[in-house]
């Protein structure tokens, strides 16, 4: 699982370069009214194709290293301990509203009928998935959820 939870966090990186990707291509659509480019396609395609894989890595880890577990012995306890929550509820919950988001915002995205209207969908499904990712990573500087930047240097 070692390996898992390394790809897991090389994931993330991946995942926050293809959302800023999408992001900017959103903000710079709206801005300049520009037509929606086989760019701005690729950009959000890679950026749910590695949340998709960042969810595997995930659930796997989620299922393997008794945070499943803690939940099925009670969640009174878990609630209890913020490390525990962070991971098993908040985390993991947060993370697959932002997967959907980008689904969504993708099929969205597809389906709209002006360059206007996709660039619109991109900023807004796309921008809030991304916002809920930064807030839901365990980011070096939070305290009592703290993991490195890169793991396998630590």
């Amino acid at each position: 699982m070692q390996t898992v939870l390394i790809l897991h966090n090389i994931l993330r990186w991946a995942v926050l370069f293809f959302g800023f990707w999408t992001l900017i291509n959103a903000i710079t659509g709206v801005s300049s009214k520009r037509i929606y480019t086989a760019n701005d396609n690729r950009s959000n395609l890679f950026f749910m194709i590695c949340c998709d894989i960042q969810l595997l890595a995930g659930l796997a880890l989620y299922f393997s290293n008794a945070w499943f577990d803690k939940i099925k012995a009670g969640m009174g306890p878990v609630m209890k301990n913020g490390y525990d929550r962070f991971f098993t509820v908040e985390h993991a919950g947060v993370m697959i509203l932002a997967w959907i988001l980008v689904h969504v915002g993708r099929s969205a995205v597809k389906k709209a009928p002006t360059d206007a209207a996709k660039h619109k969908k991109m900023l807004i499904f796309f921008g809030l998935a991304l916002l809920l990712i930064l807030v839901s990573i365990p980011w070096p500087f939070r305290a009592e959820i703290a993991r490195p930047y890169f793991r396998w240097f630590n």
